[in-house]
């Protein structure tokens, strides 16, 4: 039997990567993470009232619309019954404005399935899109030796 099905067998929720639970008892906190490029978002899930903080600033605010959409997938997904007793606060460092809001998507939908612990919110999460959970194993490629980027080479000449 593997480590999933004892989990399911004890009523508790298959672990998740990337989320984990940190208190139980007199409050339920859930802190998760999510990573892309060089972006890293730390997520921590607890009671509340439905707000979603990003660096100390509501989600609502936003500047970059894009962004901010992308980072309000999962929150839109889960519906408001959800999330109107969730309180989420978010911190994202590096990388640029896109890939710190694929982070931050992925560190709340991990955070929200982990949170409930429900594997129906799990695979719509997945069907909807699954680097919402795996996350995207893209990254750039590195500078050679010798040269001014990855791929450029000295122009060469024959005459």
């Amino acid at each position: 039997m593997s480590a999933a099905e004892q989990a399911a067998g004890q009523g508790q929720a298959p672990r998740l990567l990337g989320a984990y639970l940190q208190a139980e008892k007199p409050v339920r906190i859930v802190i998760s993470v999510g990573k892309r490029k060089t972006s890293i978002a730390r997520a921590v899930l607890k009671p509340g009232k439905g707000r979603v903080w990003v660096n100390g600033v509501p989600i609502e605010l936003w500047p970059i619309e894009m962004a901010r959409m992308k980072m309000m997938e999962p929150i839109m997904i889960v519906g408001e019954e959800v999330m109107g007793k969730i309180d989420i606060k978010v911190n994202v460092r590096g990388g640029g404005y896109m890939s710190q809001a694929d982070a931050v998507r992925m560190a709340i939908a991990r955070g929200l399935v982990a949170y409930t612990g429900s594997e129906e919110l799990r695979r719509i999460f997945e069907e909807y899109d699954r680097h919402m959970l795996s996350g995207d194993p893209r990254q750039t490629e590195p500078e050679k030796p010798m040269r001014r980027s990855a791929r450029r080479r000295w122009q060469k000449s024959y005459r």
